[in-house]
């Protein structure tokens, strides 16, 4: 029933299988890919006819985890999988960044790629294993794919790389990298370092690009015993041609746009260009072709004028960055607040700190887990002048917004060092050039600005490539334009230290090793200069967190007496809470945290956690409260919610004959420690203590002082 085919090969150590012929059968390609006991099944499925009236690949790449795959539940209400999560978005970004520009140019017909995670077994992350599963099922699928690609992680540890570390193996590695390619070069890179050196970055791209040969091969062996015949793709419109020698008739408008350096009017004069072009065709075949012929038109005006004169659109040179602002504390109840302007690129980014009850909770296949650095990045539509619709973030939100929390995450002080959950959120006021990089400058910004304790500040820097044939150009600091035209996105951000984050994509088949040299050289000094034009606004964190952020204190308490803290239902906790304005988090090693915005509130939640959870010390004078008078004497609270017996003999150093002669229910007082009786009951003495002064008094009521000691009576009977 089955026509099975099957490639297995050793990988790093560890079993990769590649499987087709069993599952989703009526998909145009369909593969199931094992590595370890990990699993993702990988469809690709295209239409058969083009969209019409479109001038880009309508592609769409979904990777889904299942809850099934790890014996779990899904949470919440609604007990199966719903939204996307940010892994599972990020993912899709992933395999859709490296297998994009392999199609082949004027296919058009919308195509669609779902990977399912079907078993995960807690060591080897479904995403490699999901793009190599898309690799294999779009090379047998018949589709113009010109792969196959291979991808892999690097980690890297006491200078040594890793190939595809265990989930355990990347806690302790200074690298998380992931890099895509084909055979000839690299495509893809993603990554966060621990401050690494541009020689370890490159080395863990080549590295990955080694290892991943072996997969590429194991590919091609699987389709050329089962692929598809591959489809045909219609031959370019014979209207291609004419339509562009009429279009030549706007070439020097189209020229004299692109020297105009301001964004805004060169959009004005690139429009009306574009409006005089299309006045020139009139014929359906001729309107379907007419934009394409134009985008052409505007990359060969670009890319050649940057070739020939080494100068860019708006009059820089390839290595030059735009004039830069930095300004912080511009928000005056926000905890940290900076405005980074960069050209025409400009980023407001505010940093929030509160507490543990702010933490992240993220509910994923590896379990559950709390974050407690929050980064969200936010595009609206009249950053870049336009009226858009504003919703939900998009998956470009979420990646950028990723990209700049990789960068700053290896320099965030620990929880135990700093325990606040640090929340940034980046809006992009204008955008003309890598608006993700801008936010990684603010956010640096922001965060020292509300006093969170970054050793060194971060900075970021897109760069962009122009290659034709032999010829190259590497441009630093790209704009909008540039990155539209171009060949390549690559951001690199980091301290003076070295590498936090790296990001690459390119736009045609691969790179050479040289280009990524001079891309990192590059940006280093780039990224170097960036940091001294923010050191111009602060050079480091401030001393202590911002006056409108809580503060938070750390005491620590027996683990036996967490309960007596919480309270049965939590009552203890809550009224803590509602009487001292404080909030309180409980780790189970008996660690707290209050928070408060003012320290009266603070200290006084700190007292009463101290009261209740501190042992009575012998000798000592306490504040108590009389909570009930009996005939043997009265017992007084007087130790957070500990009670002890003052006798009717401790009451006064005179003889009592009633108890209520000298104190009554609800009497402040106060009592001495004087002993424990067999069953751990405390024995106080109001005698020994001045009523008015609190001070320590010897039993016959005179200050310790004047007295001279001498050993006391008997005692009553009824003692």
């Amino acid at each position: 029933m089955f026509d099975v085919y099957r490639k297995e090969i050793d990988w790093g150590g560890r079993k990769l299988v590649l499987e087709t012929g069993k599952v989703a059968r009526q998909a145009d390609g369909a593969v199931v890919a094992t590595l370890g006991e990990t699993t993702v099944l990988c469809t690709v499925v295209g239409a058969k006819s083009p969209r019409e009236g479109i001038d880009f690949f309508p592609l769409s790449v979904h990777y889904q985890e299942k809850t099934f795959a790890a014996g779990k539940i899904p949470g919440g209400f609604f007990k199966r999988e719903g939204r996307p999560s940010e892994k599972e978005t990020l993912t899709s970004r992933l395999i859709d960044r490296p297998i994009r520009p392999l199609f082949v140019k004027g296919y058009k017909n919308e195509t669609q790629v779902i990977c399912t995670v079907l078993s995960h077994d807690m060591e080897n992350d479904p995403d490699i294993v999901a793009m190599v599963g898309t690799s294999a099922a779009l090379t047998i699928s018949g589709l113009p794919f010109l792969g196959p690609i291979g991808g892999c992680r690097v980690g890297y540890k006491e200078g040594a790389f890793m190939l595809n570390p265990t989930m355990d193996e990347m806690a302790s590695s200074d690298l998380d990298l992931i890099v895509a390619g084909t055979q000839e070069g690299v495509l893809m890179v993603e990554s966060q370092a621990q401050e690494l050196s541009e020689e370890i970055m490159l080395g863990a791209v080549v590295y990955g690009h080694e290892q991943m040969q072996t997969v590429i091969n194991a590919i091609i062996d699987l389709a050329e015993a089962c692929a598809k015949e591959p489809i045909d793709v219609p031959p370019p419109a014979a209207e291609l041609a004419t339509v562009a020698d009429r279009f030549k008739a706007i070439e020097d408008d189209l020229r004299t746009a692109y020297q105009e350096p301001n964004k805004t009017e060169r959009q004005t004069q690139i429009a009306a260009a574009k409006d005089k072009a299309m006045g020139l065709v009139s014929e359906d075949g001729e309107k379907k072709v007419a934009g394409e012929i134009f985008k052409k038109m505007e990359a060969d005006i670009v890319r050649n004028s940057i070739l020939d004169t080494g100068l860019r659109i708006d009059g820089r040179d390839t290595k030059t960055v735009r004039p830069i602002v930095s300004e912080v504390g511009i928000l005056p109840r926000a905890h940290g607040s900076a405005l980074f302007t960069r050209g025409e690129t400009q980023a407001l980014v505010v940093a929030t700190l509160g507490t543990g009850q702010d933490e992240q909770i993220i509910d994923a296949l590896e379990g559950e887990y709390r974050e407690h650095f929050m980064l969200h990045y936010n595009f609206p539509p009249y950053s870049v002048g336009e009226a858009g619709r504003v919703g939900s973030p998009g998956r470009r939100e979420i990646g950028h917004g990723k990209l700049a929390w990789r960068a700053m995450k290896p320099l965030l002080p620990s929880k135990e060092d700093f325990p606040y959950t640090m929340r940034v959120v980046s809006e992009v006021t204008e955008s003309n050039g890598s608006s993700s990089m801008a936010t990684v400058c603010g956010t640096s910004l922001s965060l020292m600005d509300a006093g969170v304790p970054l050793p060194r500040p971060v900075a970021g820097i897109a760069m962009g490539l122009i290659k034709e044939g032999d010829r190259f150009a590497v441009l630093s600091d790209i704009l909008g334009d540039e990155d539209h035209l171009g060949d390549m996105d690559f951001k690199v951000a980091g301290t003076s230290a070295g590498v936090t984050s790296l990001q690459m994509d390119i736009k045609i088949t691969s790179i050479t090793r040289e280009i990524m040299e001079v891309a990192l050289g590059q940006a280093c000094d780039g990224r170097l200069h960036i940091l001294d034009e923010m050191a111009k606004a602060l050079t480091g964190a401030r001393d202590g967190v911002s006056a409108n952020a809580p503060r938070i204190t750390t005491i620590s308490v027996p683990k036996d007496k967490i309960r007596d803290v919480i309270g049965s239902g939590g009552k203890v906790i809550r009224e803590i809470c509602e009487v001292t304005g404080a909030k309180i988090d409980i780790d189970d090693d008996g660690t707290i945290k209050v928070a408060a915005l003012d320290d009266a509130s603070g200290q006084a939640a700190i007292d009463w956690i101290r009261g209740i959870t501190a042992e009575p010390e012998m000798n000592v004078v306490y504040d108590g409260k009389v909570v009930k008078t009996v005939d043997f004497g009265a017992f007084v609270n007087f130790l957070g919610n500990r009670d002890g017996l003052v006798h009717i003999s401790e009451l006064q150093a005179d003889r009592t004959t009633k108890t209520t002669d000298i104190v009554n229910d609800g009497d402040a007082v106060k009592v001495k420690v004087i002993g424990f009786d067999d069953r751990g009951k405390v024995k106080l003495s109001m005698r020994a203590v001045d009523q008015a002064t609190g001070e320590d008094l010897e039993p016959d009521g005179r200050p310790e002082s004047e007295q001279t000691r001498k050993p006391r009576g008997p005692r009553r009977r009824d003692d």
